[in-house]
């Protein structure tokens, strides 16, 4: 439970001001009622001194006490003292007590200290009766059936209001840890998503871009020996001039987050085309390219733009490691997908203990996004690359 209510820190709220001053004016009434006519005066404004003095000292002191601290107890033991006083000068004073139990409650978290003091508050104005009834005969009776009951009810709607709220809390408490956990998850997300597109670019660059240079590196590289042994015919410099206008493309087309500028003519078939166009140009290597038209109706553009960055990556592997001569790329449709082969005639070499400029690992995790497989071959002789991407929308 908590302070009546503890609202920033202090004791009481407007709410617990208003109940207590309708508790007041309800005991103004009755004692109104128990004097006139011809009663005790004095009583009537001893009730009203006494009420209005605590409302004001409630309202200006006794709610500003900080939570959980041992001024809370002096709270406790004025309302207790007031509720027993008021009760000695008029009996029927004595329904203040229905406003204090729920006070008391709500003054103390812990279980045992509040049932002392809801017992001590019970006691008080039993004594209260004391004092004001004492000449009755059978005062006693009455007193203790009153405050017996009074005591029970306390007990019981003290303890199911506590569980409540205590239950109330339990719940605020784990919705706080909820929106916590849920506020790390989206950051985690956030970072993630982050991480993922920092990833997707560097893949991107490494497969179009840093390709694209390395190859114009190459070209100038040969137009420098051409025009040094005096060879050098505009044919060189013109595949070099296409090499760079290729590579500012892919850059723009990166930048533009489109498909590759080879997919925007045609389908997968035609971009294999154009690629090996391209390169053929570029390395005067013979270069092959098989292709299964049907291929771009179990394709995606996603999954085609995947099985091209595998062919880019291949043919770059061919024109840095390989040594060959003659190329060749075959992309054919199966039962589960779609399998491109790029293969040559060159050097073999162990994919597993390949150096990472060949870039296998980027191919497999590219190919893992979309559900698809990579195969490598290149122990007899020869290189097989073979890359496998389910239909699209079913990976």
């Amino acid at each position: 439970m908590s302070a009546p209510e503890r609202t920033d820190g202090a004791v009481g709220a407007w709410g617990w001001g208003v109940s207590l001053a309708a508790a007041l004016v309800a005991c103004a009434v009755a004692a109104w009622v128990a004097v006139s006519p011809g009663g005790e005066w004095g009583l009537f404004v001893a009730t009203i001194a006494i009420g209005a003095g605590y409302l004001l000292l409630f309202q200006l002191v006794l709610r500003r006490i900080p939570a959980d601290t041992p001024g809370v107890w002096v709270v406790a033991v004025v309302t207790i003292l007031v509720a027993g006083g008021m009760t000695a000068l008029v009996p029927s004073n004595a329904a203040l007590q229905f406003w204090a139990f729920p006070a008391l409650w709500a003054l103390q978290s812990r279980l045992v200290p509040t049932l002392a003091l809801t017992a001590a508050l019970t006691v008080a104005v039993f004594l209260g009766f004391a004092v004001s009834t004492g000449d009755q005969p059978g005062w006693q009776v009455t007193a203790l059936l009153t405050q017996g009951i009074s005591y029970a009810f306390n007990i019981v709607m003290g303890l199911w209001l506590r569980q409540v709220y205590l239950v109330s809390e339990a719940r605020e408490r784990l919705l706080a840890e909820l929106t916590a956990a849920q506020d790390q998850l989206a950051t985690l997300h956030r970072e993630a998503g982050t991480a993922a597109e920092r990833e997707r670019i560097s893949r991107e660059l490494h497969d179009t871009i840093a390709q694209s240079l390395a190859g114009v590196v190459l070209l100038v590289q040969r137009a420098r020996r051409e025009f040094a042994g005096g060879t050098l015919t505009d044919d060189t410099l013109q595949i070099t001039e296409d090499a760079a206008r290729a590579a500012l493309t892919e850059t723009r087309t990166l930048v533009a987050g489109s498909a590759p500028v080879e997919l925007h003519s045609g389908g997968l078939a035609s971009a294999l085309n154009t690629l090996a166009d391209r390169f053929r140009r570029e390395t005067g290597l013979e270069v092959a390219v098989e292709a299964d038209s049907g291929v771009d109706d179990v394709l995606d553009r996603e999954r085609d733009v995947v099985l091209l960055r595998c062919a880019q990556e291949a043919l770059a592997n061919v024109r840095k490691h390989s040594g060959a001569q003659r190329v060749r790329i075959a992309l054919r449709q199966d039962d589960a997908g779609a399998v491109l082969e790029v293969g040559n005639d060159g050097r073999g070499f162990d994919p597993h203990s390949a150096p990472a400029g060949y870039g296998l690992p980027g191919l497999r995790d590219r190919l893992a996004l979309v559900g698809g497989a990579l195969e490598v071959d290149g122990t007899d002789g020869a290189v097989r690359l073979r890359a496998r991407v389910p239909r699209g929308g079913d990976a």
